[in-house]
């Protein structure tokens, strides 16, 4: 997949459709070596951290981009990286991605004491029992970690300095499951690591700011605390595009660039409201901001500057010939006469009626389901209608034509080629949604626990992920530097809001 060893950086509106992006790729190209660039839930100002979780796969992909080990499987260069566009235009610090993980195999000799001062070094936190990504635990000989690219955490025995045995555990009842393979290999979980240089920057600044002294004062001592990842520009050597970061020249393409552009001008602007927020407080009388303009998302024209500085290429997959044909910066277009098929909406009746008449043309037709027992349905469905169907385990040859070929597949929309007389449709291109085979304990939990702000009632209780139990009072809107957002009221014991 690799031209001349360049990756592929495929760009996408939003993150969800940059997942779904990735999980197709193994059926469009067998062997690929894919990964999803997250962006942070946060924005860079904001004294909110990003979850460990998603910081720990920034990390470990960044390190990939940069440091790519083909003999290291899970160092391994990447093939084909998707990310959303707000990951893309965020600066990251300089030298996130010379982060070394932490690596341990069986019959490692390593002081345990060593191995944990750098997982607390690369912002793991230490408690008493692990429960979520990015904690680590020691109980005598015992070290477990739960890094943010495993599944389950991790259990690593020790014989005296000796690594013994690397074991998966459960989080549920802390039993060991199967045998670690690969060993422990835990990327930082955060993007601002509190080495001696931080410190002494954050000492610093806590003298010349003193409206800063709470925050940098535990980070001055070595203590993480939420939000610090906003102060990364005055106490780091500098922010970078990720595309910076990557080892040689790389392809990139951006998937539906009008949305891109658009979604791009929205991230900007927001972040931009806040910094001018700041900047208007200072002036009602209150602290003066410092600058930390550099941690703002670019611009997409400044990211485009540096990947042609770059030598890299810049693609765009577009459905508007109009939009290329406007560009002037465009020297090759390359046209696909193919067209996105419509959605039926569960409207299955239009969706047979429509496979019967491509048949009878003697088109070849491929309708893809995920699952064999929703191939079987597909089959024997249209079977019962009259239309000509067989299936098939995989497609090492073209179609036949003038049958609906069904087999197992994921695409997420189906399209037509008229001039090689083929179409291909999905089983959620008929039923109107996309049935999900992805296990649901691999997703955040709170991706799993997020609720709908609109179906709250007041008095109903709700879980703050900072502040814990809440009720729920109120929606209200105000306005802060001229922008006007809707807010949350949760009341807590004691009455506070």
């Amino acid at each position: 997949m690799r031209t001349g060893g360049a990756p592929v950086i495929v760009v996408t509106a939003t993150g969800r459709e940059a997942e779904d992006a990735a999980a197709v790729l193994p059926e469009l190209v067998p062997g690929a070596r894919a990964a999803v660039f997250p962006s942070w839930e946060t924005l860079p100002h904001e004294r909110l951290s990003p979850s460990l979780d998603t910081v720990g796969r920034r990390v470990a992909v960044l390190r990939r981009l940069a440091h790519p080990d083909p003999s290291d499987p899970l160092g391994e260069p990447i093939d084909v990286l998707f990310t959303s566009v707000r990951a893309f235009l965020q600066p990251v610090v300089r030298d996130m991605a010379d982060v070394v993980p932490v690596r341990l195999a069986e019959g490692d000799d390593v002081v345990l004491e060593e191995v944990v001062e750098a997982l607390v070094l690369s912002g793991y936190e230490r408690v008493d029992l692990v429960e979520r990504r990015g904690q680590v635990a020691v109980r005598g000989g015992i070290l477990d970690v739960f890094p943010p690219t495993e599944e389950h955490p991790l259990r690593v025995e020790f014989w005296g300095d000796t690594v013994e045995e690397i074991r998966s555990f459960s989080v549920a009842d802390q039993r060991s499951l199967e045998i670690a393979e690969q060993g422990l290999w835990a990327p930082a979980v955060r993007e601002l690591l509190l080495t001696p240089e931080v410190r002494a920057r954050a000492a610093t600044l806590a003298r010349e700011q003193p409206h800063l002294i709470d925050m940098c004062d535990k980070l001055a001592h070595g203590i993480a605390v939420e939000g610090m990842e906003s102060l990364a520009p005055v106490l780091t050597d500098g922010m970078v595009a990720p595309l910076e970061l990557i080892d040689g020249r790389a392809h990139i393409v951006l998937l539906e660039p009008e949305r891109i552009r658009r979604r791009a001008h929205d991230i900007v602007r927001t972040a931009e409201e806040f910094l001018m927020a700041s900047w208007h407080n200072a002036t009602v009388g209150n602290d003066t901001p410092i600058d930390l303009a550099s941690a703002s998302y670019r611009d997409l024209s400044d990211v485009r500057a540096v990947a042609e500085q770059r030598g890299d290429s810049w693609w765009r997959v577009t459905s508007l010939a109009s939009d290329v044909e406007l560009d002037e910066t465009v020297s090759t277009a390359i046209r696909i006469a193919g067209r996105e098929l419509d959605s039926y909406r569960g409207d299955s009746a239009r969706a047979v009626e429509d496979l019967r008449t491509w048949v009878a043309a003697g088109d070849r037709v491929v309708l893809l389901a995920e699952g064999h027992g929703s191939v079987q349905r597909l089959v024997e469905e249209l079977a019962d209608a009259g239309v000509a169907v067989t299936s098939v385990e995989d497609l090492p040859s073209p179609p036949q034509a003038g049958v609906v070929t069904v087999t197992r597949g994921r695409l997420l929309h189906g399209f037509a080629l008229p001039d090689a007389a083929l179409t291909v449709l999905t089983e959620t291109d008929i039923v109107g949604q996309r049935s999900s085979t992805r296990d649901m304990r691999r997703l955040p939990s709170r991706r799993r626990r997020t609720i709908d702000p609109l179906s709250l009632s007041p008095g109903d209780y709700v879980v703050h992920e900072q502040h814990g139990v809440g009720r729920y009072v109120d929606m209200v809107q105000r306005t802060v530097g001229g922008a006007e957002r809707e807010y949350l009221v949760l009341e807590y014991a004691a009455s506070k809001r």
